[in-house]
């Protein structure tokens, strides 16, 4: 469930601006402590009750864009609770409306096993009360009310997680985060409509990098193609990348060719030893199979992620190099953090969080009248659901191996991955290979992304349509990038 949560959006795009501007300058630690006045200047609020809150509000999203937990947190989960922003939301799942009759049949109180419902006088009428502390949402008082004024309310954060990592503090109202269940997916933060979750980033760490003077090469995921409009494309963001002061630009649909290659090797190899397997290049994915279905780990394809293998693509031309991701996607952070990978990212930024960057120091995204390919259609799709497993399918017909011995399961959002993991856990899932992404739609859907599935699926396409017609193999030998380290040891 993604809403309308444009001013949100606007508010932490003006945050990460503030912040990379007073980085680029030399002048956050001296100045961070004032952002939160730019932004709201007063006297009069704009979204809450009063300036002093909105400012405090201010001040934790300026910590998670420094990289840091709002308020006195200190984990190392990336998606985060805003608590000056959560306390609005009721904490009973089940409520009694004041439509409540009072009726003489108690049909609520006569269907609850728990001793949760009782008959109360409330201001001079007889109604139905629910104790949230012995109530267990088994939602047979809503069912069985004749005149279905009993309501079921989940807070949107806590419908919008798949894995139910979200539960709410009933002292203090505000939801917490069950960092052993939180996949990172990061579909809490825009479900929720007052704003009150984040992530951290890696802005800061980004700009002192190139600050410094390290060697910081960007790598753009497949899905940026049509996030911002036809015309501005993959050169597009080189050219703004270098200004910036990036060494250089390459395409992660690039990464999606390397990828693919791998994993046709490894579906044909566990083909013949009719293994299951599943993919490994959505990390909210693969946090949902270690955490929610640990049984399951050793079937995780041990090739890396697309992300990972132009990572070391980069660092094999350049031991010095600093990799930089920029994507739609929330999870990625996480995996970047996992130090059982080797010589993946080392940071990633969201599509969000890189153009403020770069508008922190004046510079735009421009159309680029040139087009430089560096993946194939297939790579370009790999963020695509079901792209992963076109060009796999796409590898084995290129090595003359029949795709159709090769059954795959292809999983569109967090529903479909949990019914599919689970059948795979009993042994009953029939096909061979499972493709998982956990955002409906795939990547190009991810969080982070900049427009609706349709408006964007139209720009894509015509974007897509204009590269040439490569075979994957090919490809990778044209930009002599078939010689790399696949797997994740």
């Amino acid at each position: 469930m993604i809403t309308n949560d444009s001013t949100t959006s606007n508010i932490t795009r003006r945050i990460f601006r503030e912040v990379a501007r007073l980085t680029w300058n030399g002048e956050l630690e001296a100045k961070k402590d004032f952002i939160p006045e730019t932004i709201i200047p007063g006297p009069l609020p704009q979204f809450r009750c009063c300036i002093y809150r909105e400012r405090e509000i201010i001040r934790e999203r300026v910590r998670l864009a420094r990289g840091m937990c709002p308020g006195k947190n200190d984990t190392r989960n990336i998606v985060q609770v805003i608590p000056a922003a959560c306390d609005d939301c009721a904490i009973a799942s089940y409520t009694v409306t004041d439509n409540c009759h009072g009726c003489l049949g108690h049909a609520c109180y006569e269907s609850c096993r728990f001793g949760a419902i009782s008959i109360v006088r409330d201001h001079g009428r007889i109604r139905a009360h629910i104790d949230p502390q012995k109530c267990r949402e088994c939602g047979m008082c809503s069912k069985n009310c004749p005149y279905q004024v009993i309501v079921h309310q989940v807070r949107p954060c806590k419908q919008a997680c798949p894995v139910g990592a979200i539960t709410m503090d009933e002292e203090t109202g505000l939801c917490r985060i069950d960092e052993s269940k939180c996949i990172q997916c990061g579909q809490c933060i825009h479900a929720c409509p007052f704003g009150a979750l984040g992530a951290k980033t890696f802005l800061v760490d980004v700009i002192h990098m190139i600050l410094a003077g390290r060697r910081v090469y960007a790598m753009v995921a497949p899905a940026v193609e049509g996030q911002f409009g036809p015309d501005i494309t993959p050169d597009s963001w080189r050219n703004a990348l270098k200004k910036a002061g990036f060494a250089d630009m390459i395409e992660v649909s690039l990464g999606g060719d390397m990828t693919a290659a791998a994993e046709a090797a490894e579906w044909a190899e566990a083909a013949e030893k009719r293994e299951r397997k599943t993919t490994s290049c959505c990390p909210a994915f693969v946090n949902m199979i270690r955490k929610h279905f640990p049984e399951l780990s050793g079937n995780i394809s041990t090739s890396v992620s697309p992300m990972c293998a132009v990572s070391r693509l980069i660092r094999e031309r350049d031991p010095e190099a600093v990799t930089v991701f920029i994507g739609p996607c929330q999870a990625k952070k996480s995996e970047a953090l996992d130090i059982s990978i080797a010589d993946n990212a080392d940071y990633v930024l969201t599509f969000d969080e890189a153009v403020e960057m770069l508008r922190g120091r004046d510079i735009e995204l421009e159309p680029a009248p040139e087009y430089t390919q560096q993946g194939s259609t297939y790579g370009k799709r790999f963020g695509n659901s079901a792209g992963v497993t076109a060009a796999v399918v796409q590898c084995l017909k290129e090595q003359n191996i029949d795709p159709e011995q090769i059954s795959v399961k292809v999983c569109n959002g967090a529903v479909e991955c949990k019914n599919a993991l689970t059948l795979m856990k009993l042994g009953r899932l029939p096909e061979h290979f499972m493709e998982g992404m956990i955002c409906e739609g795939g990547c190009i859907a991810g969080p982070a992304r900049q427009k609706a599935a349709t408006e964007l699926k139209k720009d894509r396409d015509a974007m897509i349509g204009r590269a040439d017609a490569r075979g994957v193999h090919e490809n990778l030998k044209l930009m002599d990038a078939d010689a790399i380290h696949m797997h994740r040891d």
